[in-house]
């Protein structure tokens, strides 16, 4: 098994070391939108945690544990102007092979357009949306250390264009227990395409490694998330020459040149995203989360009107054998998005 698991991780990585691009110069990027209301409350991370969230191994499938043997997970998100987003996944634990299994479908859907020629005749109607099935499978290595990988297959349809792929992701999960103290590393969507929307045409994937951390305290109950996006790359800045700076983290003094050391410190910051978590009761089934994603925030907001972008904030509780969460994402002055996520195990009606 971990010779296997070697193979496809060191495979991901060939495929892809000459395929690293920012957004805007890939295919598939709704792969790396968050999978549900948790996840989208915490910034859009969640790589270190390894609960009975179901959601949470679709980033990291190093997550996958026996808590979620027979879980149901239903999540979806409301964009602007009718556009769509869902995931509903199902996992299963199988003692004898010491693995837990989860299948899983992901979706974005854009909604319909007016197809219009050169000269505004309208010519009827089209549809877009993207898929991606997902299969996954994790193992416990050693005491705190576990690993997993996750398969997808994807299809984008766009008009009458199309697209398909595979994907590869691979996680790494270690937690030292005296100290609540977890982290992880993964590899994800590392693949090619399968076909492209033209021909002769070689597209690339939103390929990524990501690193996470995750710290509960001892005398409160709360947990701190860190996650670095895009170890793999270092410059991720995009920044319009027009737009004011406002400064290289959230102030708002302006300044119409920037030395190295403000462009670094701002460049290493949109790799961050930070989570808060807060957990109420025993068994802790009711939560208040927030976070901020600085990325989002500088490539998003509106150049000299104040704004939350870049923050989120939600709150999830257990309502009977339901668990259901809130999440919301403040992505422009224009809006956010909202996200709702219900959840449930079979396990639980057996009772």
């Amino acid at each position: 098994m971990k010779q296997f698991l070697l193979i496809l991780f060191f495979f991901g990585l060939v495929v892809t070391s000459h395929a690293q691009r920012l957004g805007g110069q890939r295919v598939f990027e709704f792969l790396n939108l968050s999978p549900s209301a948790r996840i989208t409350a915490l910034g859009g991370q969640l790589l270190a945690v390894r609960d009975s969230d179901l959601a949470s191994a679709y980033h990291n499938p190093a997550l996958l544990n026996q808590k979620m043997d027979k879980q149901l997970s239903f999540n979806y998100n409301f964009f602007a102007a009718d556009i769509g987003s869902g995931y509903a996944a199902y996992a299963q634990h199988v003692d004898k092979l010491g693995m837990t299994f989860q299948g899983g479908i992901q979706f974005i859907d854009y909604g319909t357009f007016d197809q219009t020629d050169e000269f505004e005749q309208n010519l009827g109607t089209f549809d877009a949306a993207e898929y991606a099935i997902n299969i996954g499978a994790s193992r416990q290595l050693y005491e705190n250390l576990a690993v997993g990988v996750n398969l997808k297959f994807i299809t984008s349809q766009l008009e009458s264009f199309n697209s398909t792929g595979l994907a590869l992701d691979f996680g790494a999960y270690y937690r030292d227990t005296s100290s609540n103290f977890s982290a992880a590393l993964v590899v994800r969507n590392a693949g090619l395409t399968l076909s492209s929307f033209r021909e002769n045409n070689r597209e690339h994937l939103p390929f990524e490694i990501n690193l996470g951390i995750a710290q509960k305290l001892k005398y409160l109950p709360f947990r701190l998330t860190i996650n670095y996006q895009n170890l793999d790359q270092w410059n991720i800045l995009f920044d319009d020459p027009n737009i004011i700076d406002d400064g290289p983290l959230l102030g708002d003094i302006e300044s119409t040149e920037r030395s190295s050391f403000s462009i670094n410190v701002d460049n290493f910051f949109r790799h961050l995203t930070f989570g808060g978590e807060f957990l109420f009761g025993k068994k802790e089934n009711f939560r208040l989360r927030a976070g901020y994603n600085h990325r989002r925030r500088k490539e998003l907001t509106v150049a000299e009107f104040r704004s939350l972008a870049g923050f989120s904030f939600g709150v999830g509780m257990k309502i009977s054998k339901f668990r259901i969460e809130y999440g919301r994402a403040v992505n422009h002055l224009a809006g956010g998005v909202n996200h709702l996520s219900i959840s449930t195990s079979i396990n639980e009606f057996k009772r």
